[in-house]
């Protein structure tokens, strides 16, 4: 964050940019969504609830990144903060360097959103007439809009739902007019909940193509919260995982590809040979995905990897193929918000160098799971 986009009132030298597009301090150089020392409590039946602890984070031009986490971790909480929708206990956050909660009006002109299960459009107008409306508040006059407004019914796929009133839709049909709403008004910052909601394949993939190319082509900011870590690890190029009301891990989906990497391989033999035999020659137990024909091994590195290969055709069990078998995204937020010590790592290195416990594998046949 520079200082021209910190608030009048704070007083700091700027921030060297570094090669990668960020400050010193990690955060994106252009940073336009900010999140500073974030806290939010309720009053429970047994006291203080507090569903967002201290979380800072900072988005930059043109990033997308994933907002993730189990439900009940904050998720929610921290977007209707950033959006002005819930009013922070302690911290601040801004959008194009606007305080919503202080001048929301400005700052609603920069930010566009989706929220799965709210009613971000009006129900008794039709598809189109939503969208000419939100066009409009861009200053986009309705008849120069309709192009685009076309494409966009294309995309979510509700161009013969277009002059139906969004009421007598169905809710994933209403999940994709809200979502076409958003798009349409042009703004530099969207935040999208769930937004493959109600598509199918064919249409989430080309949503996929969409976000992409707002990014790249347009840069727009694009933060999204889902379930669907297939979207996440396809489409953002950073995630933020919050769990508890922290943020307990943020780095690129590539950093964290690289930083739970194994030494992890699926052997395929030309014929079925003995369970036991192989258990001999592996020095324990490898996990059978086929009967007698296939099995996975987590070797220590890349020499014992040619061990296991050489005894095995010394035994005679003839190696057919081997693949690289390596965790998806969805493993990884499993391993970092079920295993407290791996949280706990993430947070204390402070580092999310991509090279951390990463070792160089053996090239292998085939592909990566």
């Amino acid at each position: 964050m520079t200082a021209s986009q910190r608030r009048p009132t704070e007083t700091t030298a700027d921030a060297a940019e570094a090669p990668d597009g960020t400050t010193a301090d990690g955060t994106p150089a252009e940073a336009i969504v900010t999140v500073e020392g974030l806290r939010k409590t309720y009053a429970g039946e047994e006291g203080e609830i507090t569903a967002v602890d201290d979380v800072s984070f900072a988005i930059g031009r043109g990033e997308v990144v994933g907002l993730l986490g189990p439900n009940g971790a904050g998720k929610t909480t921290t977007i209707k903060s950033i959006l002005g929708l819930v009013e922070p206990t302690d911290g601040r956050v801004s959008v194009n360097g606007i305080d919503p909660h202080e001048t929301p009006a400005a700052a609603y002109r920069h930010v566009s959103a989706v929220l799965e299960g709210a009613r971000n459009i009006y129900w008794r107008l039709t598809v189109r007439e939503n969208l000419r409306y939100f066009a409009g508040l861009q200053g986009i006059h309705p008849n120069a809009a309709g192009e685009e407004i076309d494409r966009l019914l294309s995309l979510v796929d509700l161009t013969d739902k277009a002059n139906e009133e969004v009421r007598g839709l169905s809710r994933g049909m209403q999940q994709k007019a809200c979502l076409a709403c958003a798009l349409v008004r042009d703004t530099p910052v969207v935040f999208l909940d769930e937004p493959t909601l109600g598509l199918d394949v064919e249409a989430a993939r080309d949503l996929r193509r969409e976000l992409r190319r707002l990014a790249e082509e347009e840069n727009r900011t694009i933060v999204l919260s889902s379930h669907d870590m297939d979207v996440i690890q396809d489409v953002c190029d950073r995630v933020v995982i919050i769990n508890e009301g922290r943020v307990i891990a943020e780095d690129s989906v590539n950093a964290l590809l690289s930083l739970f990497s194994t030494q992890a391989y699926r052997i395929q033999l030309a014929d079925p040979f003995p369970p036991a035999e192989i258990s001999r020659l592996a020095a324990f137990d490898p996990e059978w995905v086929d009967d007698r024909t296939a099995f996975e091994v987590t070797l220590p590195d890349s020499e014992a990897f040619y061990r296991l290969t050489d005894r095995l055709e010394a035994a005679g069990a003839a190696v057919q193929d081997v693949d690289s078998v390596q965790p998806d995204l969805e493993e990884i937020f499993l391993s970092i918000v079920e295993n407290e010590s791996v949280a706990e790592s993430l947070e204390a290195s402070g580092d999310n160098s991509s090279t951390n416990g990463y070792r160089e594998s053996p090239q292998v046949g085939g592909g990566d799971r």
